[in-house]
């Protein structure tokens, strides 16, 4: 079993690459969290999806609001009519996902306790079964949530930009991108999903 790292060494790790260098320097210090509620996060994403930061939390806040306690539990939400959850904000088709995942969670489960010992790929492929929940999901899910701390999402449009204009790629089809990535990203391994949260940030504050 491999020894987890602290964040200082996977730091000195990813600055061994001259252009991730450049950019921590830059950003400073990422603050990381840990949230292992993961049919409380698909919900949350299903809701965020097109839409605004600002919107996002509104819609979701008013989603919650459907539920005495604040959570939506899988039985409740699943009593609730596509009407109820429309009224709220959500489209006929998010309102069906987050369906989804109240039953996934009945059917098969999502509690994080049973499903900790999965590897990387094997949650990928476990959770792409919800319908309306797809692989950028889960790996968002896996880094901003989970800490997972080897995840390099490919088809992310930012890290797919981040990546081209900080290496000096050229235009390439996707499947040719996909490989360069992977190539450059080989380096920052088991540390990838830091490096991507460095080249989100900084592509951030450069805007």
């Amino acid at each position: 079993m491999q020894r987890s790292t602290s964040k200082n060494e996977a730091l000195i790790h990813l600055k061994k690459d001259k252009v991730l260098k450049k950019l921590i320097t830059q950003v400073g210090e990422i603050k990381l969290r840990k949230e292992t509620d993961l049919y409380f996060s698909l919900c949350r994403s299903i809701v965020s999806q097109q839409l605004s930061i600002k919107a996002a939390a509104t819609i979701f806040g008013r989603f919650l609001v459907l539920f005495k306690k604040g959570y939506p539990e899988p039985g409740l939400l699943l009593k609730l009519s596509d009407e109820q959850l429309r009224a709220v904000g959500l489209s006929y088709q998010k309102a069906g996902y987050l369906k989804n995942i109240a039953r996934f969670s009945f059917e098969k489960t999502l509690d994080y306790k049973k499903l900790k010992k999965m590897s990387d790929d094997e949650l990928i492929d476990f959770l792409v079964q919800i319908k309306g929940v797809g692989r950028w999901t889960v790996e968002m899910i896996l880094m901003f949530n989970l800490n997972r701390p080897d995840i390099l999402p490919k088809d992310d449009l930012g890290i797919q930009n981040g990546i081209i204009k900080q290496f000096g790629l050229q235009e390439s089809t996707k499947k040719e991108l996909h490989k360069k990535m992977e190539l450059i990203a080989e380096n920052w391994r088991p540390h990838r999903t830091l490096a991507c949260l460095y080249i989100w940030k900084y592509k951030d504050s450069a805007l």
